[in-house]
């Protein structure tokens, strides 16, 4: 089996490597969401420095837990007298620290502490114990610890922002995204899957930059075969993902499940009390909480719209999968072999691919600007939406970035496939959108409208001296 190398991921790599020269000791976290692939990054960069590891385990009791732990001990330490089941977490701890000071080596040493909230059990005492065995002897040696967890609100709140004995211990936060674009470009080359850019954005758009489940690709398969197969299939990985990936992550999790519901069903976004008229979950604290942990999870985005106080903060479904499962997966799956790929002509798969495409772009904000040549310009990015009158029409705008050089980038953005064609009525469409944004924000900027599309503008007589600058699918790519 060929070996699984890291891709990507510079940034975290080298702020991981940093930890192993400080010649002190380093508590890092690292939170994302779950298949995101935390556990890879962490055990490639510190392959040969870990000398201990524990996972937790998922419903596990703090018996099961501690006895994973004496397992774990046992495997590391290779006594010849295996360790006994720890009754505590203190005691568990103790006899990490007798295992650690046993073997002491000149290199700088690596303990893993993985999916951390299932190893924290209810009244478990484990994080007192951790926060002992940091305070008392594991900040005095030189030595990287390593927690990480999927349920990114509870390291947050539990560990991060602890009001204990881990207040303000932790010395480096390293918070994993799924792959970009590029990034899943890459990973799928070094799989031997060579797919032109087209191909890989339609696998994106239904799967997003998640390792775990870009792996199940097949070579020798059209991308409708590979999510037909991976998706649609009773045996396919993804079939059934989304009923175990919320509870995975939160308790409760059917307050997270509805509010992703409700998401899904406006993919412009909803407001706090659009979401309350939706899933009926009361407001206050719960549905804070709740909205909290899913943006800290990767799964919804908070946004301003242009123009707006905080209190018109919107919400929208940013995981591709969520949107995909809830889309397609769950109303055609009975539908038999095929069915993706004999759905592709359907309006509904027209309107979800553009949607799709639009957030896409919205997560590729600093190639954008980049592709825009204003990298080093300060922006703000944000959507604009005003309610027409009987006397005037509404308007709104998938992107706007708002430039502190005094322009406004107005984006449109369009999935085609093929170089997408500007028609007379269109144009005319573009110039009253452009006409109502200035009279309705009553700005004193410059608008430059931007056309993001996949292959680029068909260049004709309606395209000239409207769209100031177009980017492409390429660009998207870095």
């Amino acid at each position: 089996m060929k070996k699984s190398i890291l891709i990507g991921r510079e940034k975290e790599v080298a702020a991981l490597q940093s930890l192993l020269t400080t010649g002190e000791a380093e508590l890092v976290s690292v939170i994302g969401r779950r298949r995101v692939g935390k556990t890879f990054l962490v055990q490639s960069v510190y392959a040969k420095r870990i000398a201990f590891e524990i996972t937790g385990m998922q419903n596990a009791s703090t018996k099961e837990q501690l006895e994973n732990f004496a397992i774990a001990l046992n495997l590391y330490s290779k006594s010849a007298l295996p360790v006994q089941t720890p009754k505590t977490w203190l005691e568990a701890f103790r006899l990490l620290i007798l295992y650690l000071e046993s073997t002491a080596i000149s290199q700088k040493r690596v303990i893993f502490f993985d999916e951390m909230p299932w190893l924290a059990t209810h009244r478990s005492g484990f994080l007192n114990a951790f926060g002992f065995f940091w305070n008392s002897w594991a900040v005095k040696n030189n030595i990287v610890v390593v927690i990480c967890g999927s349920a990114a609100s509870w390291m947050i709140q539990k560990v991060v922002h602890n009001k204990g004995g881990l207040y303000n211990r932790i010395t480096k936060r390293i918070h994993l995204r799924p792959f970009s674009l590029y990034e899943t470009e890459l990973y799928l080359k070094s799989r031997g899957l060579h797919l032109n850019r087209y191909q890989i954005t339609e696998l994106y758009m239904a799967m997003g930059g998640i390792a775990h489940y870009l792996k199940e690709i097949q070579l020798g398969e059209s991308v409708a075969q590979n999510i037909d197969r991976i998706c649609f299939d009773p045996g396919g990985p993804l079939y059934d993902e989304f009923g175990q990936l919320y509870p995975a992550l939160f308790d409760q999790a059917e307050n997270h499940i509805a509010v992703v519901r409700a998401l899904a069903s406006k993919r412009s976004g909803l407001s706090r009390s659009e979401i309350i008229d939706i899933t009926k979950i009361a407001n206050g604290g719960g549905l804070s909480k709740t909205l909290e942990e899913l943006h800290h999870s990767g799964f919804i985005a908070e946004y301003l719209p242009f123009g707006r106080q905080k209190r018109d903060t919107m919400y929208r479904l940013t995981d591709e999968y969520s949107l995909f499962y809830l889309t397609f997966i769950e109303t055609l799956r009975l539908e038999g072999a095929g069915v993706w790929r004999s759905f592709q002509q359907k309006p509904s798969y027209h309107a979800w691919s553009g949607y799709s495409f639009e957030s896409i772009c919205l997560k590729h904000l600093p190639e954008i600007k980049k592709a825009l040549g204003i990298s080093g310009i300060y922006s703000n990015s944000s959507t604009f939406y005003h309610k027409g009158s009987s006397s005037m029409d509404g308007c709104q705008i998938d992107l706007l970035i708002d430039r502190d050089d005094r322009v406004i980038n107005l984006c449109e953005i369009k999935w085609a496939g093929s170089e997408y064609i500007i028609t007379k009525s269109y144009a005319e469409e573009l110039r009253k959108k452009m006409a109502l944004f200035k009279h309705y924000s009553k700005t004193k900027k410059q608008v430059f409208l931007t056309f993001i599309s996949t292959y680029g503008l068909l260049q004709n007589e309606h395209s000239q001296g409207l769209v100031d600058k177009e980017l492409r699918l390429d660009d998207l790519f870095g």
